[in-house]
């Protein structure tokens, strides 16, 4: 006879399949809906449909920007977290508070404020475009509303990291001879590397999805300043909802496949914390 063995945690059945169900609501049932709807489209028309030339404009606008984006949060959220967790200073809690103000605050309010502070009579624009930098109404608008609204997940992703760092490390380096710049690329830069990956492509991911910050800043002007999303509602106020789909399904495809990259980097980085 074969005893079944107790569950230590009880009601694993229920939450389970509560679990099931929420996920299916929310996520699978919508993906799946979206996957269905375009299966109506031959190839020649789906294709047709997501590699128009305003189309091609789109995705090249919408991920350059988002991979230049958390590039600049990759090299500036780590100093960002860096000094948040190592030093103790005036204010620093509130600065630390401050880095999830992007996570509170609506996308519209974030894109209309960045609009008016780098516009020709901003505050900040006044001043940049007689220098030739213009931030709002151009390509460098959306970057910089993508950097602002990834930048919470790269110094969150750190910090923890950061902290966990053990400084006797940094010390036995320094008696062995180590400088600083020696034991800041032997000791601490291959422990950050993982969660600097994974910071990344977590920004990387949420500004291809972005739209509210990013429609008043960029102006939305075609093969210039328009990006994957705000074409795809486009299309949908023009009631082609076929078009709508194609994009949709490609923005889709390589958000699935920046989840596959965000778990392996996870998996990855889990080694060096054993």
């Amino acid at each position: 006879m074969i005893l079944k063995r107790p569950n230590p945690l009880p009601g694993f059945g229920i939450t389970l399949g509560f679990t099931l169900f929420y996920l299916s609501a929310v996520v699978l049932i919508p993906l799946a809906a979206l996957a269905l709807r375009t299966t109506s489209l031959t190839w020649e028309d789906f294709w047709r449909l997501a590699t128009t030339d305003r189309a091609l404009a789109a995705y090249r606008l919408t991920f350059g920007a988002s991979l230049i984006a958390a590039g600049l949060n990759a090299i500036f959220g780590t100093l960002l977290a860096w000094v948040l967790t190592r030093y103790s200073f005036p204010g620093r809690r509130f600065l630390d508070a401050f880095v999830d103000f992007p996570f509170a605050l609506p996308t519209a309010v974030a894109g209309l404020t960045l609009a008016d502070l780098f516009s020709p009579n901003g505050w900040l624009g006044q001043f940049l475009v007689p220098l030739g930098i213009k931030g709002a109404f151009t390509p460098l608008g959306v970057v910089i509303a993508l950097t602002f609204t990834g930048m919470p997940f790269m110094v969150r992703t750190l910090q923890p990291v950061i902290e966990n760092i053990e400084k006797e490390l940094e010390e036995a380096a320094a008696t062995l001879g180590a400088g600083r710049g020696r034991t800041f690329l032997s000791v601490i830069a291959p422990m950050l590397f993982p969660p600097i990956l994974t910071g990344f492509a977590l920004a990387f991911g949420r500004a291809i999805g972005e739209y509210g910050s990013v429609v008043f800043i960029s102006g939305n002007l075609p093969f210039k300043t328009e990006i994957a999303p705000y074409l795809i509602v486009m299309r949908l106020e023009e009631y082609d909802y076929t078009g709508a789909m194609a994009l949709a399904v490609v923005l889709l495809v390589i958000s699935f496949v920046l989840l596959a990259v965000i778990n392996l980097l996870e998996r990855w980085a889990s080694r060096f914390e054993r």
